[in-house]
């Protein structure tokens, strides 16, 4: 196994990230000449066109009052097609009928969901993982090799399922499931069969992976030490190792070629995955957490999208964090101070953000029209506990259905319109979420300063407090 590097905290990576920046500079202006010739090529063209057409028609001439009168318009109906999609939108998930499934099973903490061709998959810190026929809400298969808690789960995509059972002799149809225990070890198991196939030592708790679909395939580990691994997906030889976060690693979101890591201590780092390198994990940025923002005391969990990554760390809101630039910004994801956010997730245009309330101990997920980031509804139940975890998928119907988990472990199916059954989930829209806008950081500083000095006793104690635990032991109230 290769030696770890360090990679120095700080603002983005000096080194490293300004060969990574100048290469791509260079590239940039190559591309910017290519596209300036065309585009000057195309700036002619234009030219000689508004010249025939201002000598035939002088009144179309650019600038003129007719061009201008006939622009207008069409912006005024992007802007209400625009308007009349969001409401259609926001009017259909008003109206949204859910009926909530207990998977019954597991008899501790579910800590991590995922999907696979419309099972669910759990993990738990009772060391067990599980398999779910969702249809009739009975467990399948309990794959217990874990001899500590699970936490975290990455399913790879079925191309790289075929070519890990052609090299095992097994049938193409196989599908596997990763799974990482604070036991140090990560384990690929067969679904079909519930045996695990391979293992991987770590000398570290594993508290965070994901597959990253590039080249023949990378499992990236993160570790309780905030040690960030690369492993080959066919021979599981170690190609990488290194040091970057102070403290635990919470969450690791792949994005192509692009690697999200999330630490206990608040920083979020961004890798670049190349198969052609000897070490394929090349740093991009480091941001610490006097960007994010983050006051500690709660597990931090990544949801990356384009240029921005959304960043749930306990807060009554989600930070917006525009990863090339440094960036933030932060969206209201719940009316009081009293709402804490767990977690966040993509799914068909949508932005969901799981809520819990302190006071009263109401769970809810709030949804976020996409890109645009708008609210449009909210969906709560009495039987909803604390959400923790969070996994979507289509069904044949082309409804919707969700599975999340916490203290339990629900599917949350969603019911046609003229479907007889019992609903169980209310859905609801905050006035107050609706009349909070996106904010830019800089708007809230002040706010945020006063608040984080409001108490520094408690503040510290707070801290203390949430080092001496692991990142995944979460008060349930």
């Amino acid at each position: 196994m290769p030696p770890a590097s360090k990679i120095p905290e700080g603002e983005p990576i000096a080194q490293v990230g300004s060969q990574t920046n100048t290469g791509t500079e260079e590239g940039g202006e190559i591309q910017v000449g290519l596209e300036g010739e065309r585009s000057e090529t195309g700036r002619r063209r234009d030219t000689e066109g508004e010249a025939k057409l201002s000598t035939h028609c002088p009144d179309l001439a650019e600038g003129s009052p007719a061009l201008t009168a006939s622009a207008e318009p069409r912006m005024e109906t992007q802007q209400l097609e625009q308007q009349y999609t969001f409401a259609s939108l926001q009017a259909f998930w008003e109206k949204a009928r859910f009926r909530l499934r207990h998977l019954r099973g597991h008899s501790d903490i579910v800590t991590c969901v995922v999907v696979i061709d419309n099972q669910v998959v759990s993990g738990s810190q009772d060391t067990t993982v599980k398999v779910w026929h969702v249809p009739t809400a009975t467990e399948q298969r309990n794959l217990g090799g874990h001899s500590r808690g699970v936490t975290c789960l990455s399913a790879p995509p079925p191309e790289y399922c075929r070519r890990l059972a052609r090299s095992l002799s097994l049938s193409e149809k196989e599908r596997f499931i990763l799974s990482g225990s604070l036991d140090c070890f990560v384990k690929i198991w067969a679904l079909s069969t519930g045996h695990c196939i391979k293992s991987i030592y770590t000398l570290n708790a594993v508290t965070a992976l994901c597959f990253v679909p590039e080249g023949a395939g990378y499992i990236i580990t993160g570790s309780d030490g905030g040690k960030v691994q690369a492993w080959s997906w066919l021979t599981l030889e170690n190609r990488q190792s290194i040091n970057v976060h102070q403290e635990a690693v919470t969450s690791i979101q792949s994005q192509g070629p692009l690697v999200f890591c999330g630490s206990a201590e608040g920083s979020v780092s961004v890798w670049e995955c190349l198969y052609s390198n000897h070490e394929p994990l090349r740093p991009l940025h480091h941001w610490t957490a006097q960007v994010t923002g983050y006051r500690g005391g709660a597990r931090l969990a990544l949801s990356p999208q384009g240029d921005q990554v959304f960043v749930a760390h306990g807060q009554d809101f989600v930070r917006i964090l525009h990863w090339r630039t440094g960036a933030v910004s932060r969206l209201t994801n719940h009316s009081g101070i009293t709402g804490v956010t767990d977690c966040v997730h993509q799914t068909a245009g949508l932005l969901i953000g799981s809520c819990y309330d302190l006071t009263n101990g109401e769970s809810s997920l709030n949804l976020f029209s996409l890109p645009e980031c708008r609210y449009l509804a909210s969906l709560t139940s009495a039987e909803a506990p604390r959400i923790l975890s969070f996994a979507a998928w289509l069904t044949g119907s082309g409804g919707c259905s969700w599975v999340t988990g916490g203290n339990k472990l629900i599917v949350w199916e969603q019911l046609h319109k003229s479907s007889k059954r019992r609903c169980d989930v209310m859905a609801w829209r905050d006035s107050r979420l609706e009349d909070l806008l996106l904010e830019s950081e800089s708007d809230t500083e002040d706010e945020e300063h006063s608040d984080d000095y409001e108490d520094d006793e408690g503040a510290n104690n707070e801290k203390n407090e949430a080092q001496s635990a692991s990142w995944f032991r979460c008060v349930l109230q």
